[in-house]
């Protein structure tokens, strides 16, 4: 199953700029057991961090399809970064999910496969 993984915090962007190398290198340590942890298991896919919300784009409903700055939604906290992963199930996906930053709040959702 694949599932994608998504990180985010409050004022997730200051914090990092804020944070000392060697917290900074914690953070590093626990996408670096993630990843073995997932390839272990299974297959990363992908996995990258996210560029500020400011730099997001967004395009509404309807015909013209008018573009705004921001995100969808306004957030409490910031997605930082996601990783898009393939293992046997749920609980083997929400286990490795566990070895990322405990400051992070993490989201675990399965895709749904699409015929066609």
């Amino acid at each position: 199953m694949k599932f994608l993984v998504l990180m985010s915090e409050p004022d997730h962007f200051t914090r990092w700029h804020a944070s000392t190398e060697a917290e900074q290198s914690a953070v590093f340590d626990s996408f670096r057991a993630f990843t073995a942890a997932v390839r272990e298991r299974g297959d990363l896919i992908l996995g990258e961090a996210l560029a500020p919300e400011g730099e997001a784009r967004t395009l509404r409903p309807g015909p013209d399809r008018p573009v705004t700055d921001g995100p969808y939604a306004k957030p409490v906290e910031q997605m930082g970064g996601l990783y898009l992963v393939e293992l046997p199930d749920r609980e083997t996906a929400v286990d490795v999910a566990r070895l990322l930053p405990p400051q992070y709040t993490i989201e675990v959702r399965p895709l749904v496969a699409v015929d066609g």
